[in-house]
């Protein structure tokens, strides 16, 4: 048993909880003294909680914030001096407009009767912020909403984010204007922009139905075309997933992303939260953890994938530690809480799926980088010290067992000795990046998790957000207060005025 600090799902007061093991899963269960009793699986496999939890880290946060703790946590964001970890993936908002109404939405977009839609100066200093961090400035922003593609200065924006120095820049887009236009996908290509985030439930027309309200599968083929034949070759497929309604498919839509290769660089599963617009009272029905989703994915492909082929995110601290220490310069540090996320690296040969960790001895290269480490601080040449370590590097690796023309102990050790995002690059497009980010409701929320989220929104006023935290507490007051009521009467333009309207490609 362990106890820990969530909200009462009513009236978000916090309040005194207990995890516990029940029946091979994580537990956890809170009482408020006026909503009562609420429980739920936090983390449905103790085993794989168990082996997670060793790959605990604590970062150094964001000294260069200066949000006062009153109220404590969830409520002094911005970011506070309790935050552990720094901005590994910046969220801005660019619009609450959208040309869909999915059921799903965990931002509730289009539905607040009022536009949130920050100009574009508001943007560049958000993006200052960021950059402005210490002591690691943010690296990678991704463009959110609503849907980003219906301002017509996006292209403009992501330009802007290229010459501030962010090095990934990505949209969360549904599809719908990317497959409409080749000519739009190559103006956000010559903008900048390095990933495109495409939502992507499912492998045939049921999911779309009940998650999207009608068949969006044709959109997001068109979609993934229109990236290819214009070089946009970054896409992430993005399923909201969700049980009973497209849990059957994560091991076709993994290998739908396999055969689309040469565009589409991963896949990152989002187990649904009961946030926004989701029907809440389905909650026990549909609620998916991410070790069922490791479950599904190694019977859904024979075994090919397996469990112990996931590690959470954290696990890479030891690899960027070593690099940071090598260079001689901070890096942005993976400390994020070992629950929030998790992943792995395929490769596909000739049908089939092969694991990383099938020819790479993952957990004795992570131990022997974080060992060696500390010999690499302080003032002094590296140069011979770096040549042992990377002698050392093929007693980790049985490239035997590995695809023929991967020559992985050449990419891992001209990443660990240049450690430069191309570098880092040349790995992934030899790869298929599988992932897992499960954002927490009021049901589930662990307040040691936000602490340590990476994964931040930033405000008009200035502030960084850690991403539950706004999703479940403050996204409906920044919207209100920096918004603009909507009425059809309103003097706005007529393409404005349509696309509030669009309700499906």
């Amino acid at each position: 048993m362990k106890h820990i600090l969530s909200v009462c799902p009513e009236c978000k007061k916090v309040i005194d909880s207990i995890m516990f093991e029940e029946n091979g899963k994580i537990m956890l269960k809170k009482t408020c003294p006026e909503h009562g009793t609420f429980m739920d699986i936090y983390w449905s496999d103790s085993k794989l909680y168990d082996r997670f939890r060793r790959y605990s880290y604590v970062g150094n946060g964001v000294s260069s914030e200066s949000t006062l703790t009153s109220n404590g946590c969830p409520w002094d964001c911005g970011i506070c001096s309790k935050h552990k970890t720094g901005t590994l993936l910046a969220n801005i908002d660019v619009t609450n407009r959208c040309n869909l109404s999915c059921p799903v939405c965990f931002a509730n977009a289009k539905a607040s009767g009022f536009i949130y839609e920050p100009d574009f100066e508001q943007i560049r200093e958000m993006l200052l912020t960021l950059r402005n961090q210490k002591p690691v400035p943010c690296y990678a922003v991704q463009f959110a909403g609503g849907e980003p593609t219906v301002r017509e200065d996006l292209p403009k924006i992501i330009e802007t984010a290229q010459e501030l120095g962010f090095t990934q820049i990505q949209i969360a887009t549904n599809g719908v204007r990317l497959a409409k236009s080749q000519e739009y996908c190559e103006a956000l290509k010559a903008a900048g922009l390095h990933t495109v985030y495409l939502s992507f439930d499912g492998v045939s027309e049921e999911p779309y139905i009940k998650n999207r309200g009608f068949n969006a599968l044709p959109v997001k083929q068109k979609a993934i075309e229109n990236c290819r034949q214009t070089g946009l070759s970054s896409v992430v497929l993005v399923p909201t997933l969700i049980k009973g309604v497209n849990d059957h498919q994560v091991g076709d839509i993994v290998r739908f992303a396999a055969r689309n290769e040469d565009v589409v660089r991963g896949v990152n599963f989002q187990p649904v939260a009961f946030a926004g617009r989701i029907d809440q009272a389905m909650r026990k029905e549909q609620r998916i953890t991410i070790p069922d989703l490791v479950s599904l994915l190694e019977e859904q492909t024979e075994g090919e994938i397996p469990s112990s082929a996931w590690y959470p995110a954290s696990a890479a601290v030891p690899i960027i530690r070593f690099v940071s220490a090598v260079r001689k310069v901070p890096l942005p540090e993976f400390t994020v809480h070992p629950l929030c996320g998790a992943a792995t690296y395929v490769f596909e040969r000739e049908g089939k799926l092969i694991p990383i960790n099938e020819f790479v001895d993952v957990d004795g290269l992570l131990e022997f980088l974080e060992s060696i480490t500390p010999e690499f601080k302080g003032q002094g040449s590296n140069v011979t010290k770096l040549a042992k370590v990377l002698r050392n590097v093929p007693r980790y690796i049985d490239e035997a067992r590995s695809p023929k023309d991967l020559k992985i102990v050449s990419l891992i050790n001209n990443f660990l000795k240049n450690g430069t995002r191309e570098h880092a690059a040349q790995f992934h497009r030899k790869s298929l990046f599988l992932g897992a980010m499960h954002f927490q409701d009021l049901y589930n929320l662990d307040l040691e998790r936000v602490e340590n989220c990476g994964i931040h929104y930033a405000t008009p006023d200035g502030k960084v957000i850690p991403f539950c935290t706004y999703n479940n507490f403050h996204r409906e007051g920044v919207e209100a207060k920096y918004s603009k009521q909507y009425r059809k009467n309103m003097d706005f333009d007529k393409k404005t005025l349509d696309v509030l309207e669009r309700e499906t490609p």
